[in-house]
């Protein structure tokens, strides 16, 4: 995809953090924005920071665990624009905790943002733009928790690898397809966005999470300062995002010194070998 400019962008968990930079990038390249978020304030004073005519842009709180939602996110976004060209299934949530500690609604609650939001991103919005004949490219956010097993992440983990084949899947079938739409997956370590305190927007009826303790208290711990610790930033994501649209590439994974850890992974299945623990 190489035309932004007056093209549509569809973006989750536009409200903060990555989401929120894409949005900046689109806008700077002259699309137009259809905005999803679960948080009506923040979003809207994120659509408000652009800057842009408000013709421009679409700001819809959303709930992206729920089915219906992104169905009408989807008639909204193309009942607007007449059609999207770039969707960027973003909108993420992680939660802390062994993986023997973890409930039936904290599951619940992670796969429905983290993975059941982009299965259905893609079934509301892709077969729209297959049909609009204009071209396009979709991007899933997945997180190096989909290439790697950390501790401490059972959920986060399950929905993110099932992102990473759902992509690499598409990928392939769009090929087959001779389709003029692309797909990249997105993969990134440790960046300083508010995903440790995600919590704060898990919906009632999943009920609040039992407070960690013991080893999951330590791992919630762990989680917290990594994501702090992070160098790059959401805005770096969002530049890698659009470098990899532009081209055509799949895979994007900003953070490059996770390649030795993921490298590691595969050479203990292929020879065979237990998990290798990193420290």
């Amino acid at each position: 995809m190489k035309q932004f400019r007056d093209r549509t962008a569809v973006i989750t968990g536009a409200a903060s953090g990555i989401g929120l930079e894409l949005a900046r990038r689109a806008a700077a390249e002259g699309m137009n924005l259809v905005l999803a978020d679960i948080e009506s304030a923040k979003l809207d004073a994120a659509a408000a920071s652009l800057g842009i005519d408000a013709g421009r842009i679409l700001a819809r709180r959303t709930d992206v665990s729920r089915e219906d939602e992104i169905a009408a996110l989807a008639d909204a976004a193309f009942t607007r624009f007449g059609g999207v060209h770039l969707l960027c299934n973003n909108a993420g949530v992680g939660l802390t905790r062994v993986s023997w500690e973890l409930s039936t609604a904290d599951w619940n609650w992670v796969l429905g943002v983290d993975l059941w939001s982009v299965i259905h991103g893609i079934q509301h919005f892709l077969p729209r733009m297959l049909e609009q004949g204009e071209g396009g490219h979709v991007v899933n956010t997945s997180s190096v928790a989909g290439l790697l097993s950390t501790p401490g992440m059972a959920a986060y983990n399950v929905a993110k690898h099932g992102v990473v084949t759902l992509s690499e899947t598409l990928y392939g079938e769009l090929l087959a397809a001779k389709a003029r739409v692309g797909v990249s997956l997105l993969c990134p370590a440790w960046v300083p966005t508010a995903i440790h305190e995600s919590g704060r927007n898990r919906q009632d009826r999943f009920g609040a999470a039992k407070p960690a303790e013991g080893l999951s208290a330590s791992y919630e711990q762990r989680m917290a300062s990594a994501v702090k610790s992070g160098r790059l930033t959401a805005a770096d994501m969002a530049s890698e995002v659009f470098a990899a649209v532009s081209e055509d590439r799949f895979y994007v994974i900003p953070h490059r010194k996770i390649n030795n850890a993921i490298q590691l992974r595969m050479d203990d299945i292929m020879q065979l070998r237990n998990p290798t623990q990193l420290p």
